[in-house]
């Protein structure tokens, strides 16, 4: 007997066995609902303007209010301090030398008496000198008085006159001579060691050796260099007699000594690109030492109702400087500035930011303009204006780069 069975349909089937007869219709399923959502998403962020839509999320950022204040343009160097004057005291007559009348390292004043050559010698040829120019002197007259009375030829009477003129001559450098004995200090100052001792002989042929070097300390010269970008500014404020330096002697615990400027160099340095500077200073404590390097304020111009911003709220970008201001609805914007001064904490800029306004000053990195940001006050004392501070690391030039006045 023959029986003829028909195949199963999804209605003869369990529910488990159509879906597994069937998997390529979840996965169908499941593509039309991942399009739905990413679609909406889409949608959704750019409402059909185009323009990605922000995330709601505030950034948190650090703020500081830019604020109207005059400016001082200062340099901060190191400046080296150099003698007035340095003189190596050398004998102009030879002999014994006998005596010294300093101690080493004493301070001397000009005129003092500081070695004695042996005298005696040039005290003989002196009088000896002397009597030839007495008996000279006694010839010339007598043939005056004859040649006078035509008792003797005009000859006669001038070689007596020119023999007195050369024992005159002699008598002079013999008592020169006997003056070159006794060495005396040509400036005030302050000695350094004795380079000749008392006993040994002084010489005047060949290479003279010095017996004493001799540096005058007061006053003193204290030497900066500054780089030539404020030459303009440094020839501005010497011509009002404004320009001062000021150095720092925290490291020899004393106070500040601040002298003007009398010295501008005629020529900037072709190796370095920076011009020379002098200031004289009394000195009168001996605090300076020559060779002692010190540090050097210079105030070389001042920006009048300058717009502050602390340093750090200035960002660099590939084609200039900006800030990120912080309006009252915490939204970011960038506005470009221009430098105008740096003194190591604020910056004096000109910009359209206006006296008030939140700049960033830490958290730029996570700002966007545009954006929202969560704000929090930062330095007060950018906030209240504060004075910027007049010192900072030594040898550290900032240099104003337009706008002072």
């Amino acid at each position: 007997m023959n029986m003829q069975v028909s195949p199963p349909t999804d209605r003869d089937m369990p529910a488990h066995e159509a879906n597994a007869a069937h998997p390529l219709r979840r996965y169908v399923i499941g593509a039309i609902a991942l399009v739905l959502v990413l679609g909406g998403y889409y949608y959704w962020s750019h409402l059909g303007t185009g323009q990605v839509r922000r995330s709601p999320i505030a950034a948190p950022v650090r703020v500081a209010n830019a604020v109207t204040r005059d400016m001082s343009v200062v340099e901060h160097t190191i400046g080296t301090v150099v003698a007035n004057s340095s003189v190596s005291v050398t004998a102009r007559v030879q002999g014994q030398l006998t005596k010294a009348y300093f101690k080493e390292g004493q301070t001397v004043k000009e005129g003092d008496l500081l070695f004695e050559i042996d005298p005696r010698p040039y005290q003989a040829a002196y009088d000896n000198a002397v009597a030839t120019l007495a008996s000279a002197k006694s010839t010339a007259d007598r043939n005056q008085r004859l040649s006078l009375e035509n008792a003797i030829s005009a000859q006669q009477n001038e070689t007596a006159q020119a023999a007195f003129l050369q024992a005159k001559a002699n008598a002079e450098a013999a008592r020169l001579n006997l003056e070159f004995t006794r060495i005396q200090s040509p400036v005030n100052g302050k000695t350094g060691p004795i380079l000749l001792q008392p006993g040994n002989l002084v010489s005047v042929n060949g290479v003279t050796t010095p017996l004493v070097t001799i540096t005058q300390v007061q006053p003193i010269k204290v030497s900066l260099n500054l780089p030539q970008s404020d030459l303009p500014r440094i020839q501005a404020r010497a011509q009002h007699g404004g320009l001062t330096a000021t150095v720092n002697l925290h490291d020899a615990g004393g106070e500040d000594h601040t002298a003007p400027v009398d010295f501008i160099s005629n020529a900037v340095s072709n190796s370095a690109g920076t011009i020379e500077l002098r200031a004289t200073f009394p000195n009168d404590d001996g605090a300076l030492v020559p060779g002692q390097l010190v540090d050097v304020t210079v105030a070389l111009a001042n920006i009048k109702n300058a717009i502050v911003v602390p340093r750090v709220a200035v960002n660099i970008g590939p084609d200039n400087q900006y800030v990120y201001v912080v309006t009252p609805d915490h939204v970011v914007e960038q506005h470009s500035v221009k430098v105008l001064f740096d003194d190591g904490t604020d910056m004096a800029i000109a910009s359209d930011v206006k006296p008030g306004n939140m700049v960033i000053t830490d958290g730029a990195l996570r700002a966007l303009p545009g954006g929202k940001v969560s704000v929090t006050r930062g330095r007060p004392q950018a906030a209240a204006g504060a004075t910027a501070p007049q010192r900072g690391k030594p040898g550290q030039n900032k240099g104003a780069q337009a706008g002072a006045q």
